[in-house]
């Protein structure tokens, strides 16, 4: 009985220690890993976030960039970090969920060894057609697919990249033949549509935008369940009968899978205040990025959907990573 209650005493004591700590939390810099080079999408989003997370909190908030692996070198060093609230992670739905389908050894399965904090931001996928592709529409695009198969090719930055499979949904739920041609990483993608090398692609909106505008290459449709306010007249692959063929891009935030709940709460609260700012979404919005900033079992579902999602896509298209 006695050590009953010196155990029980004990453990009083630690979860007094914790939340206390919490109470004081964060009273050090915080490190922010990024599992990409910086000048990505996935390092600005980390950036701007980190600039207002600085500003509300009163403690630096460093820049870690571990690239590799399509962002699972990274994402697997916020998983075996402390897990004292002072190392977080920005990571991606391919480090998340597609890379759990795609290679065999990551070091890490996202859902047990991570803590979800919050879906920081969604991208749509932008797709496009070259100039001399005589199509203006998606359904225009999948007649001309179907009297024509396997005539047309579609760019993507990588086998098992969420542009590739994004092609693969359309081919899919489109029942249209296509050439996959992939590259290694999004201009040199970009690039050869841009010369005619290339008949189409799906690519984060930000990355295709500027080429829209300038006329140099055609939006038939956004390959997401709502529009993009960075082009509000464009419909969705949804709207236009195929709601399947939902690719949007995310960017998550992810802490090391023993932090402490009141330290997730505290993590969560500091990052919504963060996100939800409307200087933040600001500049996320010049990026294409929509900002969510949901919950912490929400985005721990939502994680859980888009590793069911992807395998099931991976599967059926045969997808092999180099």
């Amino acid at each position: 009985m006695h050590f009953l209650v010196r155990g029980l005493v004990l453990a009083a004591w630690a979860g007094g220690a914790t939340v206390a700590s919490a109470q004081t939390f964060p009273n050090k810099p915080v490190r922010f890993i990024a599992p990409f080079a910086a000048g990505g999408p996935a390092d600005t989003i980390a950036r701007v976030v980190a600039e207002k997370m600085q500003a509300n909190i009163g403690q630096p908030v460093v820049i870690d960039n571990r690239a590799g692996a399509g962002g699972a070198v990274g994402t697997r060093a916020v998983a075996q970090a402390d897990p004292d609230g002072y190392t977080i992670g920005i990571s991606t739905a391919g480090a998340l969920a597609i890379s759990v389908s795609m290679q065999e050894a990551i070091g890490y399965d996202p859902r047990k060894d991570l803590r979800a904090l919050t879906l920081a931001a969604s991208v749509p996928e932008l797709l496009v057609v070259g100039t001399a592709v005589p199509t203006k529409t998606l359904p225009e695009l999948i007649a001309l697919a179907k009297a024509k198969p396997n005539t047309l090719n579609f760019a993507s930055s990588g086998p098992g990249s969420m542009p590739h499979l994004a092609g693969e949904l359309l081919k899919q739920y489109g029942k249209i033949e296509m050439t996959h041609v992939p590259y290694r990483g999004a201009a040199p993608a970009v690039n050869d549509l841009l010369s005619g090398q290339v008949d189409l692609m799906f690519m984060d909106i930000a990355v295709l935008l500027p080429h829209v505008q300038a006329g140099t290459m055609r939006a038939v449709a956004i390959g997401s369940a709502k529009r993009s306010p960075s082009l509000p007249d464009l419909p969705t692959t949804a709207e236009l009968g195929l709601p399947q063929v939902v690719a949007d891009n995310w960017y998550g935030i992810v802490a090391p899978p023993a932090t402490p709940q009141p330290i997730v709460d505290r993590l969560h609260a500091i990052l919504v205040e963060a996100l939800n700012a409307p200087e933040t979404k600001e500049k996320l919005g010049l990026q294409g990025a929509i900002v969510v900033a949901n919950k912490p079992d929400e985005f721990a579902a939502y994680i859980r959907s888009e590793i069911d999602k992807w395998a099931e896509v991976v599967k059926t298209a045969g997808v092999k990573a180099n």
